[in-house]
């Protein structure tokens, strides 16, 4: 499904991370800031404050416009165009933008900066990622570039903490099957995947397992295997306002 998306890549990230294509303003008015998306893998939708006459299932990952919040109800409004409360810690405008020219991951509410942090990246840190990297092979240990979002959020990773991506996602996906990288078996695998808001399989020639971690030196370094790696006390600032379906674009 294609979005109305405003004037920055940010925005894509809030709406639904489906394309790059970038216009202003929403058809409503309204600013990005009241772009939310829901992060609930079962939230519905009441008609009444006291959410006591749910009417519409929610999607994970569904974009939502933010009309207000009252009490511990946000009001909002579909796409579609059905309006209600959902629980406040069941939608969000939370989002990352990572990039690896700037060495660079920023947390953002909206259009507001968050907070930025100094990031480590992969062997080829300049490359986008269209293999799986080994220790034969280095050059392909590379970050993914594109719209991604947090499938999984690891607090028990050897890397202290870790928020796993879902690469390889759709996109990765039709550019494998039609380079002969993966088979339709992988490819429909992938998909499902995708469709179901669960973690791809990591094991085909596209590579995976890439994460935003811990452990970063803090020195802008290049020695991952394709993931970010940010310091642990800020894994650790991070970890309360990224959720699982947090988008996240990676640039160049």
């Amino acid at each position: 499904m294609q979005y109305l998306l405003l004037s920055a890549v940010a925005i894509c990230c809030i709406v639904h991370l489906d394309s790059y294509a970038l216009q202003a303003p929403t058809s409503d008015g309204l600013d990005a800031d009241r772009l939310y998306y829901v992060t609930g893998r079962k939230t519905s939708l009441y008609r009444d404050i006291e959410r006591t006459k749910p009417y519409v299932r929610l999607a994970f990952r569904e974009p939502v416009t933010f009309l207000s919040l009252e009490g511990s109800a946000v009001r909002v409004r579909t796409m579609d165009g059905a309006t209600g409360y959902v629980k406040e810690d069941e939608v969000s405008n939370i989002w990352i933008l990572v990039s690896k020219r700037r060495k660079l991951v920023t947390l953002h509410r909206g259009l507001e900066v968050v907070s930025e942090f100094r990031a480590d990246f992969g062997y080829n840190a300049y490359s986008d990622k269209e293999i799986l990297g080994t220790e034969g092979n280095p050059d392909h240990w590379r970050t993914p570039e594109g719209a991604f979002y947090v499938v999984r959020k690891n607090p028990y990773s050897q890397f202290h903490r870790a928020f796993l991506l879902n690469y390889p996602n759709a996109e990765d996906a039709a550019r494998g099957l039609r380079d002969g990288l993966i088979n339709q078996h992988q490819f429909d695998t992938i998909m499902q995947s995708e469709r179901r808001g669960i973690a791809p399989p990591m094991g085909t020639p596209l590579g995976g397992m890439i994460e935003i971690h811990g452990h970063g030196t803090g020195l802008s370094s290049n020695w991952t295997q394709g993931c970010v790696a940010v310091r642990d006390e800020d894994m650790d600032f991070m970890w309360t306002y990224v959720k699982e379906g947090t988008p996240v674009v990676i640039e160049k």
